[in-house]
């Protein structure tokens, strides 16, 4: 049953975000920043009863932040020049690179 109100969760956020889309441009991009999956990610983590586990969940929701601007940045800074589906594979790009440095380079 939990599977069932996460799924309905992420689906209601991803509905929202289309139905604002057609208001405008400024409450999509925000939307995303509401957290959804991290949410429903310290909720599992949680539900163990463990507080350090659910602390060094944190941390490393914590540790994507950085990614996420190398993403955003990264499709904002190409979409001038390349195709908006080739803007966001960038981004992702860029996010994967983040996301490896700072989960593998950086200390734990």
């Amino acid at each position: 049953m939990d599977i069932i109100w996460k799924g309905i969760l992420g689906g209601l956020l991803t509905a929202l975000i289309a139905f604002l889309s057609k208001r405008g441009n400024t409450l999509p991009g925000i939307l995303p920043l509401f957290p959804t999956f991290a949410i429903i990610a310290l909720a599992i983590v949680g539900a163990k009863g463990e507080a350090s586990g659910f602390r060094e969940a944190c941390l490393a929701g914590a540790k994507t932040i950085p990614a996420y601007l190398a993403f955003l940045g990264t499709c904002y800074l190409t979409i001038g020049s390349i195709d908006y589906r080739l803007a966001i594979a960038a981004g992702v790009t860029a996010w994967l690179v983040v996301i490896v440095i700072s989960f593998h380079a950086l200390p734990q």
